[in-house]
Protein backbone atom coordinates (compact mmCIF):
# COMPACT_ATOMS: atom_id res chain seq x y z
CA UNK A 1 0.00 0.00 0.00
CA UNK A 2 1.17 3.47 -1.25
CA UNK A 3 1.65 5.97 1.44
CA UNK A 4 -1.51 8.26 -0.53
CA UNK A 5 -3.09 4.70 0.31
CA UNK A 6 -2.70 4.16 3.90
CA UNK A 7 -4.81 6.66 5.68
CA UNK A 8 -2.55 6.50 8.54
CA UNK A 9 0.62 7.90 7.05
CA UNK A 10 -1.76 10.55 5.22
CA UNK A 11 -2.96 11.77 8.41
CA UNK A 12 0.83 11.96 9.95
CA UNK A 13 1.96 13.52 7.23
CA UNK A 14 -0.95 16.23 7.56
CA UNK A 15 -0.70 16.85 11.21
CA UNK A 16 3.42 17.22 10.52
CA UNK A 17 2.36 19.84 7.62
CA UNK A 18 -0.12 21.66 10.16
CA UNK A 19 2.70 21.99 12.86
CA UNK A 20 5.16 22.98 10.19
CA UNK A 21 2.61 25.70 9.14
CA UNK A 22 2.10 26.57 12.93
CA UNK A 23 5.28 26.73 14.12
CA UNK A 24 5.97 29.10 10.60
CA UNK A 25 2.97 31.29 11.48
CA UNK A 26 4.52 31.85 15.20
CA UNK A 27 7.29 33.88 14.03
CA UNK A 28 7.22 37.59 14.99
CA UNK A 29 8.63 39.22 11.76
CA UNK A 30 9.26 43.18 11.90
CA UNK A 31 11.87 45.97 10.74
CA UNK A 32 13.68 48.32 13.17
CA UNK A 33 16.55 50.57 13.36
CA UNK A 34 19.52 49.79 15.09
CA UNK A 35 20.65 52.09 17.43
CA UNK A 36 23.70 53.54 18.84
CA UNK A 37 23.74 53.71 22.88
CA UNK A 38 24.98 56.80 24.11
CA UNK A 39 27.09 55.14 27.11
CA UNK A 40 28.74 52.47 24.43
CA UNK A 41 32.34 53.27 23.55
CA UNK A 42 33.63 52.18 20.14
CA UNK A 43 30.91 51.30 18.64
CA UNK A 44 30.93 47.22 21.15
CA UNK A 45 27.03 47.05 20.71
CA UNK A 46 24.18 48.52 19.29
CA UNK A 47 20.44 48.38 20.09
CA UNK A 48 17.13 48.04 18.93
CA UNK A 49 13.17 48.42 20.20
CA UNK A 50 10.59 46.31 19.06
CA UNK A 51 7.26 47.84 17.25
CA UNK A 52 4.64 47.26 19.96
CA UNK A 53 2.38 44.86 18.32
CA UNK A 54 5.47 42.72 17.71
CA UNK A 55 5.99 42.73 21.32
CA UNK A 56 2.78 42.21 21.90
CA UNK A 57 2.88 38.73 20.43
CA UNK A 58 5.55 37.59 22.94
CA UNK A 59 4.39 35.67 25.87
CA UNK A 60 5.49 37.84 28.66
CA UNK A 61 5.77 41.68 29.18
CA UNK A 62 9.21 40.97 31.45
CA UNK A 63 12.73 39.76 30.26
CA UNK A 64 11.40 36.81 27.25
CA UNK A 65 13.86 34.48 25.59
CA UNK A 66 13.86 34.44 22.01
CA UNK A 67 15.81 32.47 19.08
CA UNK A 68 15.66 34.05 15.48
CA UNK A 69 17.12 35.68 12.72
CA UNK A 70 18.56 39.34 12.13
CA UNK A 71 19.28 40.08 8.39
CA UNK A 72 19.02 36.09 8.08
CA UNK A 73 21.74 35.53 10.84
CA UNK A 74 20.08 33.21 13.70
CA UNK A 75 20.80 34.32 16.86
CA UNK A 76 19.56 33.67 20.60
CA UNK A 77 18.78 36.45 23.29
CA UNK A 78 17.08 37.70 26.00
CA UNK A 79 14.88 41.19 25.17
CA UNK A 80 14.53 43.42 28.19
CA UNK A 81 11.12 45.74 28.52
CA UNK A 82 11.81 48.99 27.81
CA UNK A 83 9.10 50.43 30.41
CA UNK A 84 6.78 51.11 27.19
CA UNK A 85 4.75 48.00 27.03
CA UNK A 86 7.22 46.68 24.53
CA UNK A 87 10.78 45.56 24.60
CA UNK A 88 14.30 46.21 23.52
CA UNK A 89 17.14 43.72 22.28
CA UNK A 90 20.87 44.24 22.96
CA UNK A 91 22.86 43.56 19.38
CA UNK A 92 26.51 42.90 20.12
CA UNK A 93 29.34 43.58 17.54
CA UNK A 94 29.65 39.79 16.52
CA UNK A 95 26.06 39.66 15.08
CA UNK A 96 25.70 42.92 13.90
CA UNK A 97 29.15 42.49 11.60
CA UNK A 98 27.70 39.23 10.87
CA UNK A 99 24.38 40.65 10.14
CA UNK A 100 26.29 43.17 7.90
CA UNK A 101 24.29 46.22 9.34
CA UNK A 102 25.52 49.16 11.54
CA UNK A 103 23.94 51.63 14.36
CA UNK A 104 21.25 53.72 11.78
CA UNK A 105 20.52 51.24 9.63
CA UNK A 106 17.13 49.33 9.41
CA UNK A 107 17.11 45.74 9.91
CA UNK A 108 14.96 42.48 9.27
CA UNK A 109 14.36 40.44 12.13
CA UNK A 110 12.20 37.18 12.75
CA UNK A 111 12.02 35.96 16.09
CA UNK A 112 9.85 33.27 18.36
CA UNK A 113 10.30 32.51 21.77
CA UNK A 114 12.68 30.25 22.67
CA UNK A 115 11.70 26.40 23.08
CA UNK A 116 13.13 26.45 26.90
CA UNK A 117 13.85 29.49 28.38
CA UNK A 118 17.73 30.14 29.50
CA UNK A 119 19.35 30.07 32.89
CA UNK A 120 19.44 33.58 34.08
CA UNK A 121 22.53 34.86 35.03
CA UNK A 122 23.02 35.66 38.94
CA UNK A 123 24.20 39.29 39.46
CA UNK A 124 27.54 38.62 41.37
CA UNK A 125 26.32 40.99 44.61
CA UNK A 126 23.11 38.37 44.88
CA UNK A 127 25.45 35.51 44.32
CA UNK A 128 27.52 36.33 46.90
CA UNK A 129 24.31 37.17 49.34
CA UNK A 130 22.84 33.44 48.49
CA UNK A 131 26.39 31.90 49.36
CA UNK A 132 26.00 33.51 52.99
CA UNK A 133 22.40 32.62 53.57
CA UNK A 134 21.71 28.79 53.21
CA UNK A 135 18.04 28.62 53.70
CA UNK A 136 17.71 31.29 50.75
CA UNK A 137 20.15 29.57 48.72
CA UNK A 138 18.66 25.81 49.37
CA UNK A 139 15.08 27.21 48.14
CA UNK A 140 16.78 29.62 44.98
CA UNK A 141 18.25 26.06 43.90
CA UNK A 142 14.32 24.56 44.07
CA UNK A 143 12.27 27.49 42.54
CA UNK A 144 11.25 28.05 38.94
CA UNK A 145 13.94 29.18 36.10
CA UNK A 146 11.19 31.68 35.77
CA UNK A 147 10.71 32.69 39.41
CA UNK A 148 14.52 33.17 40.05
CA UNK A 149 14.47 35.99 36.72
CA UNK A 150 11.79 37.76 38.63
CA UNK A 151 14.12 38.33 41.49
CA UNK A 152 17.13 39.37 39.30
CA UNK A 153 14.72 41.63 37.53
CA UNK A 154 13.63 43.14 40.59
CA UNK A 155 17.30 43.79 42.16
CA UNK A 156 18.45 44.81 38.76
CA UNK A 157 16.17 47.19 38.26
CA UNK A 158 16.94 49.44 41.22
CA UNK A 159 17.84 52.40 40.19
CA UNK A 160 20.38 53.52 43.02
CA UNK A 161 22.75 51.52 44.85
CA UNK A 162 21.34 51.68 48.01
CA UNK A 163 18.62 50.20 47.08
CA UNK A 164 19.79 47.48 45.04
CA UNK A 165 21.91 46.92 48.27
CA UNK A 166 18.92 46.26 50.20
CA UNK A 167 16.63 44.59 47.62
CA UNK A 168 19.24 41.89 47.82
CA UNK A 169 19.53 41.53 51.47
CA UNK A 170 15.43 41.23 51.50
CA UNK A 171 15.76 39.01 48.69
CA UNK A 172 17.51 36.79 50.77
CA UNK A 173 15.04 37.04 54.16
CA UNK A 174 12.18 36.20 51.76
CA UNK A 175 13.80 33.39 50.52
CA UNK A 176 14.80 31.97 53.80
CA UNK A 177 11.14 32.69 54.89
CA UNK A 178 9.64 30.79 52.32
CA UNK A 179 8.99 33.02 49.67
CA UNK A 180 9.09 31.48 46.26
CA UNK A 181 8.00 34.66 44.01
CA UNK A 182 8.64 38.43 44.61
CA UNK A 183 5.54 39.95 45.38
CA UNK A 184 3.73 42.62 43.02
CA UNK A 185 7.06 42.97 40.50
CA UNK A 186 5.72 44.83 37.53
CA UNK A 187 7.32 42.63 34.74
CA UNK A 188 7.27 45.24 31.92
CA UNK A 189 8.20 48.63 34.25
CA UNK A 190 5.38 50.46 32.69
CA UNK A 191 3.54 50.90 35.75
CA UNK A 192 6.52 51.35 38.46
CA UNK A 193 8.63 53.11 35.60
CA UNK A 194 11.51 51.45 36.76
CA UNK A 195 12.79 49.68 33.34
CA UNK A 196 13.70 51.38 30.08
CA UNK A 197 15.81 50.51 27.18
CA UNK A 198 19.50 52.24 26.64
CA UNK A 199 19.19 55.97 25.73
CA UNK A 200 20.00 56.64 22.19
CA UNK A 201 23.04 58.30 20.76
CA UNK A 202 21.51 59.03 17.04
Amino acid sequence: MSPSQNPTVGHQQNATTKMTKAKTNSKIRFKAKLLQPAEAKGGSWTFLILPTNASAKLPSRGMTAVEGTLNGVPFRATLEPDGQKSHWLKVNRKLREAAGSDAGDIVTLELAPAGEEAEPRVPADLRKALAAAPKARALWTDITRNARRDWIHWIISAKQAETRARRVNNACSMLAAGKRRVCCFDRSGFYSKSLSSPKSAI
